[in-house]
Order: C-alpha cells, then structure tokens, then sequence
C-alpha cells in the first residue's frame, strides 16, 4: 500500500507549516493587526524599487524549494502508481 508515503507527505508539510507559523509569531508578524487591515487600502505609487541581489537569490531559492517539492509529489504518485 502507498498510504504510508501520504500519512508521511502530510505530516512532514504539518510540521513545516506549524514551524513557519510559530517562527512568524516569535518575530511579531501579527503584532500590528491595525497597520494590516489597511495595508490593501494603500495608495502607494512610489518610484520603483530596484530588487538587491540577495532578493534575486532568494527568489531563485524560493523557485527551487517550490520546484522540488513537486518533484518528489510526482516520484511518491509515480511510485505508488508503479508498485500498486
């Protein structure tokens, strides 16, 4: 049976999300609840603003991470389909 690699798919992704959730609130990111309510209200048209090579690096890492983790969906779907 390929219930085993879903039971465990779910779990590592359970313990990921409630890493990154108590990570965001040990650093305050839901602090200022009044600031974000109106964050999608604001009007902002600065100039723009050039991207640092460092948030390139992380978008190239974020694509990668992102990218990765479909892969190993598709080889756990793929080896399920192949040894059922």
């Amino acid at each position: 049976m390929y219930f085993p690699y879903f039971i465990a798919y779910i779990a590592i992704g359970l313990v990921v999300t409630l890493t990154l959730f108590f990570w965001a609130l040990r650093n305050g990111q839901f602090q200022d609840q009044q600031r974000a309510r109106f964050l999608p209200l604001r009007d902002d048209d600065g100039p723009p603003v050039r991207v640092s090579r460092w948030a390139r690096l992380q978008m190239h890492g974020l694509f990668f991470l992102v990218a990765a983790g479909l892969a190993a969906s598709a080889a756990v779907l793929m080896y399920a389909a192949y040894f059922n």
